[in-house]
């Protein structure tokens, strides 16, 4: 990024708003303009024109008389239109369904961003409710099953220097954040064409995801299925829906052969 600000061609005042846009989410869906330089790092001169004009174009609005911005669903239009657009979304999503039809578990499809994975499809399970995860919502790569496999998949090299970069937090008890471990785990992974996650950032949750790769053997996202352990144990999860997360994995990469990674 840093290369990138010192050429010519960048904009920085478009840089700033769409960081602006980008500091609303669960843990902040409304914020005043100090509220909005605390969560950007931005003057409160650059936030106030920042957010008059994302006002104007109608991607926030004022809640009341609170003076408190939101996302309108306007701003919608910037995430959908990658959904919409997707290669790799359209050519996975009839494997998925059939995928959650055969578990009836939640099935989903994610993609790297930054040292985190992306939904980007989601397959939910009507067996019981689940945890919502929204589209777009990131989780991150060390500790979920989907992340795990897409590194398995990266090379040594590159997985290594992803988890060097990453924030390893306990989320729960049993997160694994020993750096020599993660490396086990992510080889492990690797050699069995899976990975999976024990309750690992959300309590209750057990997961298992394998990497979709493209003909040249470059990871693209992966497919994951996520249960409660309130149905599952582990090795239940390992036995039976570890190979149909595989199988999956392996048809969507053959559909998705001629599709270069975007990052």
């Amino acid at each position: 990024m840093s290369d990138a600000e010192d050429s010519p061609l960048f904009i920085t005042s478009l840089a700033k708003g769409l960081s602006l846009l980008s500091a609303f989410g669960a843990a902040r869906p409304s914020m005043n303009l100090v509220d909005m330089a605390e969560a950007t790092g931005l003057n409160k001169s650059t936030v106030q024109r920042s957010a008059f004009t994302l006002e104007a174009l109608g991607y926030i609005a004022k809640e009341g008389q609170t003076k408190r911005y939101r996302l309108t669903a306007k701003s919608l239009e910037i995430g959908t239109g990658y959904l919409q657009t997707s290669e790799l979304v359209e050519r996975a999503n009839p494997y998925l369904h059939e995928l959650n039809r055969d578990t009836q578990e939640s099935c989903n499809l994610l993609e790297p961003c930054g040292t985190d994975m992306a939904y980007v499809a989601r397959f939910a399970s009507h067996k019981q409710i689940s945890i919502h995860v929204p589209l777009g919502q990131r989780l991150p790569m060390y500790c979920t099953s989907a992340g795990r496999a897409y590194l398995s998949a990266l090379g040594g090299g590159e997985a290594v220097d992803c988890l060097r970069t990453s924030r390893l937090i306990a989320y729960t008890p049993n997160t694994v954040t020993d750096f020599a471990r993660l490396q086990e785990i992510i080889a492990q992974a690797h050699i069995d064409g899976f990975a999976y996650s024990n309750e690992e950032y959300y309590v209750g949750d057990i997961a298992v995801g394998a990497a979709i790769v493209n003909a040249e053997g470059r990871p693209l996202g992966a497919v994951n299925i996520a249960v409660p352990f309130s149905r599952w144990t582990l090795k239940d999860v390992l036995a039976n829906l570890a190979p149909q997360v595989v199988n999956t994995a392996r048809s969507i990469s053959s559909a998705a052969r001629s599709l270069k990674p975007l990052i």
